[in-house]
């Protein structure tokens, strides 16, 4: 019997760290995935496990190689932004994969903005929103400055996707569409890296630029396979609605973050805009798309499990819960109870926060929920328009984990009238995009 062809794709989240197999078609034949627990760096903040994650990655492939059932033709590597990966030149790492979560010291970042010709001058240049360790770039500055003995170490720095392509290939590359992603590294209007990077000395630690669909090898001893250069989350989950769509449409990418990509919209940030989490970044042939970004993933998961411990309630009990008009009629004629957000901040839309969050308010549990699910709603809907304004589309296509959420998708349906929602047909379309990425050169 002979061996199917594939190609096989890692999916490296923030949480779920997943392998796929594709066959000619792109059509999934494979999957596995794991969880790492976090480990804290040198203070004590938790960090992605990149040593795990490598050796994770490096025993899947090899089985995958030996597999009888299947050949793999190519590889690549999707994965999270905002993150990057310091090593030596043999591409060991010498420091922590630093969590954007992590604090960033208060004065340091003052001094930053002042050498750099003021806060918002800065993120305009940048298309990147003041996000402190959010923004991949200023991780090295704060390294050179807070922790001048990691830095001394540091020979080469990849974002993450760049960093899990040479874990296979051994070759160190950047690419546009990581280096232009908030990371605060890249002068939009020059095209190049900002002048900041340059007069700092950081230029030297990135590897050279390739477009985003470059192929390498991987090493001999894992088969000399084609593979990618690897590719942010977001991005590739953009590249099968691209290829698909012939009229514009606008693509809601939920997890961790909910992401709002126009990939028709090329207008200049506006100040406001910037203080509303709404960017620009580096499309894979490194065209400006904008795009704007909500938390929700962080936030649902917190308010779920302080609900959760009100009610005493199991784990998965809101998946239970369908949509039902009623309790939209309920909650939307009711006067307002402001839940407390902590991971979102619905003032930057003029919308109020809530003191506090008063479970004891609620009848039960459902009215709770969809109360959080109607102020959120209301938020994500706001931060979708960010992306529409100029450049407005009568689509949008809804994918990721809030896309199994009926409650989510009818209430944003109700928030965005005269927009058509779809849910998508791609579930796990970062990892197509990856693919698709690798297969658009079939003679490679």
């Amino acid at each position: 019997m002979p061996k199917i062809p594939v190609t096989a794709v890692f999916d490296i989240g923030k949480t779920n760290k997943k392998f796929f197999l594709f066959d000619q078609n792109l059509s999934e034949v494979y999957n596995s995935y794991t969880r790492l627990e976090p480990i804290p760096d040198e203070d004590g903040f938790p960090s992605e496990p990149v040593l795990p994650l490598r050796a994770w990655m490096l025993d899947t492939f090899r089985a995958a190689l030996n597999s009888t059932e299947f050949e793999i033709k190519r590889l690549n590597i999707s994965g999270h932004g905002a993150s990057f990966v310091h090593t030596d030149l043999e591409g060991e790492p010498v420091a922590p994969l630093y969590d954007y979560l992590k604090p960033f010291p208060a004065e340091l970042l003052e001094r930053f903005y002042s050498e750099n010709g003021g806060k918002l001058n800065f993120c305009k240049a940048t298309s990147s929103p003041p996000l402190a360790m959010l923004n991949s770039g200023l991780q090295l500055y704060f390294l050179k400055y807070a922790k001048p003995e990691v830095y001394q170490k540091i020979q080469r720095s990849l974002h993450l996707p760049q960093y899990l392509s040479l874990i296979f290939t051994g070759i160190a590359v950047s690419d546009y569409n990581s280096i232009g992603c908030h990371t605060a590294l890249w002068d939009f209007e020059k095209n190049d890296y900002h002048a900041w990077v340059k007069r700092e000395g950081i230029e030297t630690l990135m590897a050279p630029i390739l477009p985003g669909d470059s192929l390498l090898k991987t090493k001999p001893e894992l088969g000399g396979i084609p593979c990618g250069i690897g590719v942010h989350d977001s991005s590739a989950a953009l590249l099968p609605y691209l290829k698909q769509e012939t009229e514009p449409f606008a693509l809601l990418s939920t997890g961790t973050w909910a992401i709002s990509i126009n990939p028709f919209n090329k207008t200049t940030l506006t100040e406001s805009e910037l203080t509303k989490d709404c960017l620009q970044f580096l499309s894979i042939s490194g065209q400006p798309i904008k795009i704007s970004r909500l938390f929700i993933g962080e936030e649902h998961k917190f308010q779920v499990e302080e609900m959760y411990a009100h009610w005493n309630l199991p784990l998965g009990t809101y998946k239970k819960l369908k949509f039902e008009e009623s309790w939209y009629q309920k909650i939307s004629s009711q006067p307002t109870k402001r839940i407390r957000f902590h991971h979102i901040k619905p003032e930057n839309f003029g919308i109020e926060n809530g003191n506090s969050s008063d479970w004891g308010s609620f009848s039960e549990f459902t009215e709770a929920y969809y109360t959080f699910l109607h102020e959120l709603t209301t938020i994500q809907a706001a931060s979708v328009k960010l992306v529409l304004e100029g450049a407005p589309v009568t689509r949008l296509f809804v994918d990721g984990g809030f896309n199994a959420n009926p409650i989510f998708l009818e209430l944003l349906r109700k928030k965005l009238p005269g927009i058509e929602l779809i849910p998508s047909d791609f579930p796990n379309g970062s990892a197509l995009g990856a693919a698709m990425l690798v297969n658009m050169n079939p003679s490679a």
